[in-house]
C-alpha cells in the first residue's frame, strides 16, 4: 500500500516516506494509474540561466561548452530573448530580460544571475499539468501556453518546489 501524498509505502497506517497517517492507501493498481497520469517525466530538458548580457554570456558558454548555440528566439509573451545549447540530450537556455518588468529583470533584481529554473520534459504538458494540480501543487500558469524553443511550457510555484522553479514542457505537436 502507498501513501497518497508522497507515495511512500504504508506501514502500519502510516508513510514510511513522510511520516503522515493514511486513511486510504493506494493500492499497485492505484499507484500506477495516478503515475502514468503524469505521462512519463522523461528527462532534464533544459536548465535556465538568467543574464544581464547575452552577448557577453553567449560568449563565454559558447568557449566553457566548446560548441555554439543552436537558436535564438524572442518570447515577447514572457519578455525575454533566449539563447540555446546543447548538453548531451540537456539543454542550457540563456535568459536575458527585452523589458524592465519582465520576469527575468524582476529576477535578476533580486537574486543577480544564475540558475532561473529547470525544466522537465513529459510526453505531454497537458497531462503533466492535470497531474500536478490534482496533487495540489500551486501553479503559476492556468494552462499550458506556448514558450520557446517549439515547446508548451508551464511552472509550478517555487514555495512548493522546496524553493525550485520548476517548469515541465513537451513539444508543441503533444
Amino acid at each position: 500500500m502507498y501513501c497518497d501524498g508522497c507515495f511512500g509505502k504504508v506501514e502500519s497506517g502510516y508513510c514510511t516516506l513522510c511520516g503522515k497517517k493514511v486513511a486510504q492507501p493506494l493500492d499497485e493498481n492505484q499507484l500506477q494509474e495516478h503515475l502514468s497520469s503524469l505521462q512519463s517525466a522523461l528527462y532534464i530538458e533544459h536548465i535556465g540561466i538568467a543574464v544581464k548580457d547575452l552577448v557577453a554570456a553567449a560568449a563565454h558558454f559558447t568557449r566553457l561548452l566548446g560548441t555554439p548555440p543552436y537558436k535564438a528566439e524572442i518570447v515577447e509573451s514572457e519578455g525575454v530573448k533566449t539563447l540555446f545549447f546543447r548538453v548531451g540530450q540537456t539543454k542550457i537556455e540563456l535568459l536575458v530580460a527585452t523589458s524592465s518588468d519582465s520576469p527575468i529583470a524582476r529576477f535578476i533584481e533580486r537574486r543577480g544571475e544564475g540558475i532561473h529554473h529547470i525544466a522537465i520534459a513529459a510526453a505531454s504538458a497537458q497531462g503533466a499539468y492535470e497531474y500536478v494540480k490534482r496533487l495540489g501543487v500551486r501553479l503559476l500558469n492556468e494552462a499550458p501556453k506556448q514558450g520557446a524553443d517549439g515547446k508548451w511550457i508551464f511552472f509550478l510555484h517555487p514555495k512548493d518546489v522546496h524553493g525550485v522553479l520548476m517548469e515541465f514542457c513537451s513539444d508543441l505537436q503533444n
